[in-house]
């Protein structure tokens, strides 16, 4: 077997694609930094005085100097409706606050369930170009806020944000997983995941205090997160539309096979054509499967499960937990630009997405996940065991500080990035696009509840929050090692006898299709 070909446009196209996924993470991260001087800014617009301003976010004075001030007409001595006020004042920016944050992930979850749906009515090429449409809309909205009615105008843009990240989120991995050559799928999959990473590093560094995260130009910092979608859209005119696409949905062969010939230069495109034949024989005997036939129907049961509780590992193994609480770890350790070490964390993570990159195709998905599960197991113990002992034993803030490195380490080499393209392995043409949008769907969902609920969390554990952690990973942990199966290299007949194994019953005969257009590789 010869290798495949990496060309100039697949390179060109998945770079493109990217670009979506590093928007994605720019726009988680970028919210975090300029946190206090948004908060501020609410209580400006509101027209809350400054003495009540520094009551909600205990601002220093040369930060409330950089803010334009309303007169304060009220009696140095509070009084219990002054007390109230103030009290209304705060809740209100708070909840502002939250709404900022969270509506991202609820536009999120929303749209999560219409990027397969989208792809398949116009095209990938062409739902990417439609989702950049939500994307410049939501930065312009962030990027003039400074103008107008600023939490109006954020909490907008974030949700229109949130639409975009929702529709690419399944988007980008169908698209890349459908053009790139077959011994090459598992490790571009992995992509998607290193560029939100990637985006998150960069809206980290970006949002330093002496960059864009300042006074002046906090707005232009929420705004740029529509430049990747500008240069996406001029790229897009560049790049082919899925084959798969073309061959299956359209049965377009002639374009499909123009497709592949710019992806693949002058390899021979044989193999793809068949493979392409093979899988639409395959779709157009199996009906598509809805959301509620997954978890009804006994064959697709168990799958599903197991695809959601990959989901659920991820967003709830504490990894989010990790960042809100390194800046605090750090500050202990006597560190004092704390917000450099969470950078260093953010670098970490994204140099061990890539590292998975190399990994994928050669140790296979659940090996790589229960390696990754049982470091951040351990790294969690260790996290615990420093924050409880701080007190008493100085030197047990680094081994936190080691600990949430090796923990962002492990996350990233298998519950990080696996569990997108893992799903699409465990189900056929018919089931895969409501498979895909239930486990995008579960996702975002964790995701907001997570962030909705951690504070509390914490708040209610204190310094034994991971252990909590820990229980619900070696939980997980041992829910993978006993019922998730290796999709490497295998069929879909294949994938179905290990799941009717897990469950005791005999295999059942099914018509198969080669797992080598989802990411298999052949064994050497």
């Amino acid at each position: 077997m010869t290798e495949d070909k990496i060309t100039g446009t697949l390179v060109l196209t998945v770079f493109t694609a990217t670009l979506s996924s590093f928007q994605f993470g720019y726009d988680i991260g970028v919210i975090n930094a300029p946190q206090e001087i948004i908060i501020s800014h609410y209580a400006y617009v509101l027209g809350i005085p400054l003495d009540d301003r520094k009551a909600i976010n205990n601002y220093t004075i040369n930060s409330t100097k950089e803010l334009p001030t309303t007169p304060c007409l009220m009696d140095s001595i509070p009084t219990p409706l002054a007390e109230e006020e103030t009290t209304a004042s705060s809740n209100l920016v708070t909840m502002l606050w939250s709404l900022s944050v969270s509506s991202f992930a609820i536009g999120g979850m929303i749209a999560s369930f219409f990027g397969g749906w989208l792809g398949d009515r116009i095209g990938r090429v062409k739902a990417m170009l439609v989702a950049n449409i939500l994307s410049l809309a939501g930065a312009l909205l962030m990027g003039f806020s400074k103008l107008g009615p600023s939490h109006i105008l954020i909490i907008s843009g974030r949700s229109l944000s949130g639409l975009y990240c929702g529709l690419i989120s399944g988007l980008v991995p169908m698209y890349i997983g459908e053009i790139a050559p077959t011994t090459l799928r598992g490790a571009l999959g992995t992509l998607h995941q290193l560029a939100i990473v990637t985006g998150i590093l960069i809206s980290q560094i970006v949002g330093l205090n002496f960059i864009l995260g300042n006074h002046e130009q906090w707005h232009i910092l929420l705004g740029l997160s529509g430049v990747p979608a500008i240069i996406q859209s001029l790229l897009l005119l560049f790049c082919p539309e899925s084959p798969r696409y073309l061959y299956i949905k359209l049965d377009e062969e002639v374009r499909a096979k123009k497709s592949l010939k710019r992806l693949r230069g002058d390899a021979d495109i044989t193999k793809d054509i068949a493979e392409m034949r093979k899988e639409k024989e395959e779709a157009s005997s199996e009906q598509v499967v809805s959301i509620i036939q997954l978890f009804t129907n006994s064959c697709y049961r168990q799958p599903i499960l197991v695809a959601l509780m990959l989901h659920l590992a991820q967003q709830f193994s504490g990894i989010n937990g990790i960042f809100y609480y390194s800046t605090s770890i750090f500050q202990t350790a006597g560190i004092s630009e704390p917000v450099y070490a969470t950078i260093g964390v953010g670098t970490i993570n994204t140099i061990f997405t890539a590292v998975s990159v190399f990994l994928v195709e050669k140790a296979g998905r659940r090996s790589l996940f229960l390696i990754g599960m049982s470091g951040m197991f351990v790294c969690a113990i260790f996290m615990s065991l420093g924050l409880v002992l701080l007190n008493k034993l100085a030197w047990m803030s680094y081994v936190s500080m080691v600990a949430i490195f090796l923990f962002v380490s492990f996350f990233e080499i298998g519950p990080g990035p696996i569990p997108w393209f893992m799903v699409a392995e465990f189900f056929s043409q018919g089931p895969r696009t409501a498979a895909l949008a239930i486990a995008a769907f579960s996702n975002w969902a964790c995701n907001f509840i997570i962030a909705l609920c951690f504070q509390y969390i914490a708040k209610f554990c204190g310094p034994y929050v991971f252990f909590l952690f820990a229980g619900v990973i070696l939980a997980f942990t041992l829910f993978t090692f006993f019922k998730v199966p290796e999709t490497k290299g295998k069929s879909f007949e294949e994938i179905a006898a290990e799941f009717q194994k897990k469950r005791g019953l005999a295999q059942k005969p099914k018509a198969a299709v080669e797992m080598e257009f989802l990411g298999a590789t052949e064994t050497v």
